[in-house]
C-alpha cells in the first residue's frame, strides 16, 4: 500500500476569502460608525444633566450662577453623608435624582428632612422614592412638560405665574397637609408637604425649569429662584453611584433597588435593538440551517457525465466544509468495491469485522490498525488530508486488485 501526497487545489485564495468575509465586515462596519454617531449626537445632552456647574442645555449652571449673584451660596455634593452634615435651618437641600437612592440612603435622607427648620426640594420623584421621602403621597402616569398656570395660594407659584412643568403627578392622601400648584389634567405636578416642626418639602414633577435651555421662558426663573434661594446656602446633591453609602443595607434586601436601577439606566432603545438583533439572529440561523433530509429519486430531463456530476458534487461539499460527509462518501465506495474482490458478501462490506481481515489477507503489509483508520477512520482535519485520503483509498483498491 502506496500514499501519495499532492497539492491541494482546494484551499481557497485571499479572493475567495474576502469575497465571503466582505458581507460581515461591512456589517459590523456600519454598526460601529452608527454607534459612534449616536454617542457623539446623545453626549452633548447627558453629559452634566442638572450639574451647576455645567453649560450644556441640560445643565443647571445659569440658575447657580443667579443664585450666587444674590448671596445664596451653592455647595455641590454627590454622597449621602456629604449631603446630610452639609444640610441645616439656614440651608435649602435639592435632591436631584431621588429615585437613585437606596432605601437605605432615602431613610438616612427623610430623618435630615425632619430635622427643625429645614427646606428639602425633591426632583421628579416617583414610586422608588415617594413611600420614604414623602408619606402620604402617590404618583400618577406622568404628563407631558409644557406651559402650566399656578392655580393655588403657594406665594412662590403666584409670584412666578406660568412656567414649564409636567412629568410625575401626584395624589395625597386625605390627612396629608400640602399646598397643589400647576396642575396637568386635574393632578398637580408641584406639591408642597409639611415634614416635621418648621420644614417642609417641595416635589416639582420635572426638573425642566433648572435646565440651561429653559431657564428664561415663561416663569422659570422667578420660581426656580424662589425655591432654591429662600435660605442663605444651597446644598445641590447630585447622587453618585460611587457613593459607599449606596451599598449599605443590602443584606437586609434594601440594595435590590439598586440594581432594578441599573437596568432602568438602561435607554428603552437600546433594549429594542436588542431584541430587532436577536429576532434577526434567530431567522438568520433559520435560513442558513442545514437540513440534509432523505434522498429523494429524480428523473433528470437530460443526461449528465459521471465526471461533472462528481465535479458538481464535490464542489458542493467544499462550499460547505463537508469533509467528513465526502469522506465517508470515499470510503463506503471503496468498502463497496473491495467486498467482492476479497469473497465478502455485499451485506457485510461495510462490518469491519468481516471486510478487514480479508483485505488484510490480500495485502503484502497487512497493518490491521493503519487498514481500519484508512476504511472506518474519523474524518479528515483539514482539505489535504481528505485529498491524502482520497490517494491512499485508490492506492489500495489498486494494491488489491492486482494482488
Amino acid at each position: 500500500m502506496t500514499a501519495t501526497a499532492t497539492a491541494t487545489s482546494l484551499s481557497r485564495d485571499p479572493r475567495q476569502i474576502w469575497r465571503r468575509a466582505r458581507g460581515i465586515l461591512l456589517a459590523l462596519a456600519l454598526l460601529v460608525i452608527a454607534g459612534i454617531a449616536m454617542a457623539l449626537v446623545r453626549t452633548g445632552d447627558q453629559h452634566g444633566r442638572l450639574d451647576p456647574r455645567s453649560v450644556d442645555p441640560n445643565g443647571s449652571r445659569a440658575v447657580a450662577q443667579l443664585l450666587q449673584d444674590r448671596g445664596v451660596s451653592v455647595r455641590v455634593v454627590t454622597t449621602l453623608d456629604e449631603a446630610t452634615t452639609a444640610s441645616g435651618p439656614d440651608s435649602t437641600l435639592l435632591v436631584t435624582a431621588p429615585n437613585m437612592l437606596t432605601g437605605h440612603q432615602q431613610a438616612v435622607l427623610r430623618a435630615t428632612m425632619e430635622r427643625q427648620g429645614s427646606r428639602t426640594v425633591l426632583l421628579a420623584p416617583g414610586p422608588p422614592s415617594t413611600d420614604i421621602l414623602a408619606p402620604g403621597v402617590t404618583t400618577d402616569s406622568p404628563a407631558s412638560v409644557r406651559a402650566l398656570a399656578p392655580q393655588c395660594s403657594l406665594p412662590e407659584a403666584r409670584r412666578a405665574g406660568t412656567v414649564d412643568l409636567g412629568g410625575e403627578r401626584y395624589r395625597t392622601l386625605a390627612a396629608t397637609t400640602s399646598q397643589a400648584c400647576y396642575p396637568s389634567d386635574g393632578l398637580p405636578t408641584l406639591l408642597r408637604l409639611k415634614s416635621g416642626a418648621d420644614s417642609d418639602v417641595t416635589l416639582l414633577g420635572s426638573a425642566d425649569i433648572l435646565f440651561n435651555q429653559r431657564l428664561a421662558q415663561q416663569g422659570n426663573a422667578s420660581l426656580a429662584l424662589q425655591l432654591l434661594g429662600s435660605r442663605n446656602h444651597l446644598v445641590w446633591y447630585l447622587p453618585s453611584l460611587t457613593d459607599p453609602s449606596a451599598t449599605e443595607g443590602e443584606d437586609s434586601g434594601e440594595g435590590i433597588e439598586s440594581e432594578e436601577d441599573f437596568f432602568g439606566l438602561i435607554p428603552s432603545g437600546w433594549l429594542w435593538a436588542t431584541l430587532q438583533l436577536a429576532v434577526a439572529a434567530l431567522l438568520a440561523a433559520i435560513w442558513r440551517a442545514r437540513r440534509l433530509g432523505p434522498l429523494v429519486t429524480e428523473r433528470l430531463p437530460v443526461a449528465i457525465r459521471a465526471s461533472e456530476a462528481t465535479e458538481g458534487r464535490s464542489r458542493l461539499y467544499h462550499r460547505s466544509n463537508a469533509r467528513d460527509r465526502a469522506a465517508t462518501v470515499l470510503r463506503s465506495a471503496t468498502r463497496t468495491r473491495l467486498a467482492p474482490l476479497v469473497g465478502i458478501p455485499a451485506t457485510e462490506a461495510h462490518s469491519p469485522e468481516s471486510l478487514l481481515p480479508a483485505v488484510s489477507a490480500r495485502l503484502t503489509d497487512g497493518d490491521g490498525t493503519r487498514l481500519r483508520d484508512l476504511l472506518f477512520g474519523p474524518a479528515p482535519a483539514d482539505d489535504a488530508a481528505l485529498i491524502l485520503l482520497a490517494d491512499q483509498l485508490d492506492a489500495l483498491e489498486r494494491e488489491v486488485r492486482t494482488s
